[in-house]
């Protein structure tokens, strides 16, 4: 479809994903309007929210980039709230767009949607071979229904609606937090706060062995645009970077980026989550063009500098 002189709405667009989509956008040159809705304004949870963020927005498309997400402790913690927070906006927010006349919905969903001992490389047809890994399976599911709502609605309304599969993200801007963030961050805050207090060791969690596949979260920002403009069939799309490394080996080669000298600790009380995950991303790159350009390494080495030098400002929020 044509996204000149369009209105999109990118729920989420002030996010970790959504800033680096709203600014591929502003790339474009679009003569129409980005809209970035504010969660304080609109709670996407609420159908009135949803109603009047529509009304007042007036959107051609929607990028949905909204949720609530985090790492394994803080799944095992609130399984209900990942649960409710993801499933309710995913639904309010297609079916209005739906109501509303919008021409595209582009949903993001998540690799935690795939069973738990998916056959690497993971292809999209296996969605459905079994239950997803316990400790993030209320969030993988729910998610995984915008999958079920977008085919739905494209075979009883005609409502051009697409669903998008990324790996796990990182990059500048991602969130550090210790007790909400995900592996890559989290590695990055533990080690070079261990440097900086000359700590003799770090603890990780797990035994190392899980794999993992990392996507630059520009490189995933890029793969949505390109899908918003080329492809609009129902089937799902990975986005990934199509390589596997072991938590383990990410471990050492964050440490050696980040020059800690110490001792590693592994924690085997804590869990590891699903055991291997890797992405067959030939679909995407057949249907629209798309491949991921970003080295790990590369990519790390610009997320632990924009760390360095944000970091008084974050542990100051």
């Amino acid at each position: 479809m044509s996204v000149t002189r369009k209105r999109i709405l990118v729920t989420g667009g002030a996010g970790f994903l959504g800033s680096f989509v709203v600014e591929k956008l502003r790339d474009r040159e679009w003569v129409g309007q980005i809209i970035v809705p504010r969660s304080q304004d609109y709670d996407l949870r609420e159908k009135e929210a949803v109603v009047r963020l529509y009304k007042d927005a007036e959107p051609d498309i929607v990028i949905h980039l909204a949720g609530t997400v985090g790492g394994i402790g803080i799944n095992r913690a609130n399984p209900a709230t990942f649960f409710y927070d993801n499933l309710m906006m995913g639904v309010q927010a297609l079916h209005h767009a739906c109501l509303t006349g919008v021409e595209k919905f582009v949903a993001i969903g998540t690799i935690c949607s795939y069973p738990k001992y998916t056959p690497v490389p993971f292809k999209e047809e296996d969605l459905w071979a079994g239950y997803p890994e316990e400790t993030n399976a209320p969030y993988g599911l729910a998610k995984k229904m915008l999958l079920v709502q977008a085919q739905a609605y494209r075979q009883q309304y005609g409502f051009n609606a697409i669903y998008l599969l990324p790996v796990n993200l990182y990059g500048p801007g991602d969130n550090f937090n210790l007790e909400t963030s995900h592996v890559i961050p989290a590695l990055i805050h533990k080690f070079i706060e261990a440097q900086d207090q000359s700590a003799p060791s770090v603890t990780v969690w797990g035994d190392g062995t899980p794999t993992r596949e990392f996507l630059y979260v520009e490189d995933c920002a890029e793969a949505i645009v390109l899908a918003t403009e080329a492809y609009d069939e129902s089937e799902p799309v990975n986005i990934g970077a199509a390589f596997e490394i072991s938590i383990r080996d990410l471990v050492t080669l964050i440490a050696d980026l980040v020059d800690f000298k110490g001792e590693i600790i592994w924690d085997t009380d804590k869990p590891g989550g699903q055991p291997r995950r890797s992405l067959d991303t030939s679909r995407a790159q057949q249907k629209f063009g798309w491949q991921a350009r970003t080295t790990l390494a590369e990519g790390l080495k610009r997320t632990i500098q924009w760390y360095r030098m944000h970091r008084d400002e974050l542990e100051n929020d």
